[in-house]
């Protein structure tokens, strides 16, 4: 009677389980359509992965089962769960044994009684328990969930579940990240040694870490490889070969702020998971942010994708828990030699440079033309703007105990150009010495596309997060002319005629004069052509270009050109460059001159696709007409001459790049920002250099200024790229200019080289408005 009533008992509590009355049970179509959180991949133009996006650390990434290695399924089975084609969700003969051994006999090496079934369903539907008693009531749950999942599912899914589901440490959740992590090849590609290490960690992933205990995780491989022999996978001839091989890792720990592309896989993650802008969001001083979002909203069809469409179940694509495959325009090898341009010129040749002439300054990192006072104002406010004095402050602390807090030593990690560093260090101090690293962005589209290849937001994306490239806007200074030549050129002008290259005075609003300054004076008094003008970037030539012209025309082709600083007012002394504008907004406009005077708009993806493959979107090309044909056709002319004859010839004499190419170099007030922008028939480029602040740069002009800065990252990049056979860039590659174009029977030489001071003087040239 006992034994009945334990058995109806049981019997009653299983059903009871089965239907939800006792503890957890996921319904039916929870059953047959698991949560599958896995991250979304960003995936390059040419096939390679550039990263993942998930909500934690994790990150997981789908694999099928045939992309599965066999030796990976026969290790799992062999190890875990040998019967586990024989039983329905769990194995009876296993559990008493456990129960038995484990339970009675206290025997910890009797192996477990969980199937990997069951182990799949406390992965997938069972919380972290704290207890063991809270432990042995979740047994029976997932002992009905295991049935469940085996009536719903084949064999072959559930491995395939279990594996894209078991955590494999080092944020490598699922195989397909766990090869990646630890051996850096797909999960089909893995042999039999590497899927016994990987099959080895399920027992107990942090003890047998290959990474912290290799000896540890040796002994669990040979163990995996010895259980694949008693279950028929292998040989003993087999095994005995296999077992003396060492480990041997090709280790690349996953990290959301490192790997390639790290800087656009951001700036993309903002763009799709935008919502619609709504005004009470944005603070008071956003108002520009408000308008780049409202208008990216209504014309972008990237820009808040994942909440502008739905799946089928209704709800908003999520690029954290979808599995969505984003294939990007960003070419693998463009991007990493643009970041090899930026470290190598930035880091391993600017950096030093910039240390040295700050070494013993007491401004330091800041310039020697500021006061000290000004210095510590800036260090003030980049100290309240610190996240730590946020969190202090909105904690209630007060002004003494957070000034003590920024004054006392503790443990940190700081970047260095050689790695990450363990230091004890006041944070003020840490402020100090992170804003003596120079920033950097970099951009380059086809300028038939408007494909971005490549996109670089700054030096190292861990510590240096705030993107350069298409977040992050500074004054651009003389790269800014291009559109001043070309609204001459929009009004009748050619780059054969001439203007007086002599300083003046000029009357502006408000009854004040202006009288800009140039940093050479060379042909003075001569009436000189624009195209040598330009060459040379000579101020007073733009100031009576900009007399002769309207400055609010000037400032609506500026939007039309896709700059959409709405904080650009009209004014004489806009002809210098003092507006802040983004290296991408920069190189999106100079696609114009080679492009038939048609503005390509930066395009990142070229389609989404599901967890499955299927199509979700796809998306083309986005341009508008700027400006004539003819008037291009003359840009190319006036801006090859600054390539080969001005303040970027050193692209040739220096770097010998050959390809045809237009640019403008560019340098503000102080060297405070160096930039080079240009293009070749195919391509569009742009490199921008500064400090975090103004305050921050180059004492010395011939390291600041934009010709020594930022062009010889472009240089670099374009060495490189020209140089790899596999794309298809080559220097021979001709401007298409209509056939028998000639604007100017005559020009004039700009062979000679003269590098000239760009910066004008900015802050003594403005007016009060």
């Amino acid at each position: 009677m006992l034994l009945f009533l334990a058995l109806a008992g049981g019997v009653a509590a299983f059903w009871a389980i089965a239907k939800g009355y006792i503890g957890y049970m996921p319904d039916l179509q929870q059953l047959e359509n698991p949560v599958n959180k896995f991250a979304s991949q960003v995936i390059s133009a040419d096939g390679h992965v550039l990263g993942t996006w998930s909500y934690t650390r994790a990150n997981r990434v789908f694999v099928s089962y045939d992309d599965i290695a066999p030796s990976t399924v026969q290790a799992l089975v062999a190890t875990e769960d040998v019967r586990f084609y024989d039983h329905s969700g769990v194995d009876l003969r296993a559990l008493l044994r456990a129960i038995f051994k484990r339970g009675l006999l206290r025997q910890k090496n009797a192996g477990g009684g969980s199937t990997i079934t069951q182990q799949l369903a406390k992965q997938v539907y069972s919380a972290q328990a704290t207890s063991v008693e809270e432990r042995l009531s979740q047994k029976p749950i997932e002992w009905v969930i295991a049935v469940q999942l085996e009536r719903l599912y084949t064999k072959e899914e559930i491995l395939t579940m279990y594996l894209n589901y078991f955590d494999f440490l080092h944020n490598a959740v699922g195989l397909k990240s766990a090869a990646k992590t630890y051996f850096n090849k797909e999960p089909k590609a893995l042999t039999v040694n590497e899927s016994a290490l990987l099959i080895g960690l399920c027992k107990n992933p942090s003890y047998y870490n290959p990474v912290r205990f290799p000896e540890r995780a040796l002994a669990r491989r040979n163990t995996v490889l010895s259980q694949m022999q008693k279950a028929g996978y292998l040989t003993q001839a087999e095994v005995d070969s296999l077992q003396p091989q060492p480990i041997e890792l090709d280790f690349h720990r996953v990290d959301h702020k490192e790997g390639e592309a790290t800087y656009l896989r951001e700036h993309l993650r903002t763009m799709l998971m935008a919502k619609r802008p709504e005004r009470s969001n944005y603070a008071s001083w956003q108002r520009q942010k408000y308008f780049e979002d409202s208008l990216a909203w209504e014309t972008d069809p990237l820009y808040g994708w994942c909440n502008k469409n739905r799946k089928k179940d209704g709800t908003a694509y999520n690029i954290y828990t979808d599995g969505l495959k984003v294939y990007t325009t960003i070419d693998s090898r463009m991007q990493r030699y643009a970041e090899e341009a930026m470290a190598n010129h930035v880091v391993g040749y600017l950096q030093p440079l910039f240390n040295a002439e700050r070494r013993g300054k007491a401004n330091a990192p800041y310039g020697s033309n500021i006061s000290a006072e000004k210095a510590r104002q800036d260090l003030d406010r980049a100290m309240r703007q610190s996240e730590r004095y946020v969190m202090m402050k909105s904690d209630g602390a007060s002004s003494s105990e957070i000034e003590k807090a920024f004054n006392t030593p503790v443990e940190m990690t700081l970047y260095s150009p050689n790695g990450d560093v363990d230091t004890t260090m006041t944070p003020m101090d840490s402020i100090k010495y992170t804003k003596g690293f120079l920033r950097s962005g970099f951009v380059c589209m086809d300028t038939h596309t408007g494909a971005v290849k490549a996109y670089v937001g700054g030096i190292n994306f861990r510590h240096f997060q705030y993107d350069m490239a298409g977040v992050g806007r500074r004054q651009v200074g003389s790269t800014i002319k291009p559109y001043l030549y070309t609204l001459a050129m929009e009004n009748g002008w050619s780059p054969c005629d001439v203007a007086p290259n002599v300083q003046q005075t000029y009357q502006i609003p408000g009854g004040q004069t202006w009288t800009p300054r140039n940093g050479s004076r060379a042909r003075y008094g001569e009436m000189v052509t624009l195209k040598w003008g330009l060459a040379q970037s000579n101020n007073w030539i733009s100031a009576y270009l900009m007399s002769q012209l309207s400055p609010s025309a000037f400032v609506r082709l500026l939007h039309e050109f896709g700059i959409l600083n709405q904080d650009i007012h009209p004014s004489m002394s806009l002809c210098l460059g003092p507006c802040d504008i983004s290296v991408l907004e920069m190189v999106s406009a100079y696609t114009a001159f080679p492009n038939k005077g048609i503005r390509l708009s930066p395009m990142y993806v070229t389609r989404i696709e599901d967890a499955d493959g299927n199509v979700l979107a796809e998306f083309a090309p986005r341009m508008n007409e700027v400006i004539s044909e003819e008037s291009a056709s003359k840009m190319i002319v006036l801006m090859r001459g600054v390539v080969d004859g001005g303040t970027g010839q050193r692209m040739r004499s220096r770097y010998g790049i050959t390809a045809p190419m237009g640019g403008k170099t560019g340098t503000t007030n102080d060297n405070s920002d160096g930039w080079f922008v240009g293009y070749t028939p195919s391509l569009a480029f742009g490199a921008w250099v500064g400090g975090d602040e103004r305050d921050i740069h180059f004492n010395n002009m011939s390291y600041g200024q934009g010709a020594a800065a930022s062009l010889p990252i472009c240089a670099q990049f374009l060495q490189k790229v020209f140089a790899d056979a596999s794309l298809s860039y080559t220097q021979s590659e001709q401007f298409d200019l209509p056939p028998g174009f000639d604007p100017c029977a005559v020009t004039d030489d700009v062979s000679e080289y003269e590098e000239v001071d760009e910066a004008v003087g900015l802050d003594d040239l403005f007016s009060d408005e």
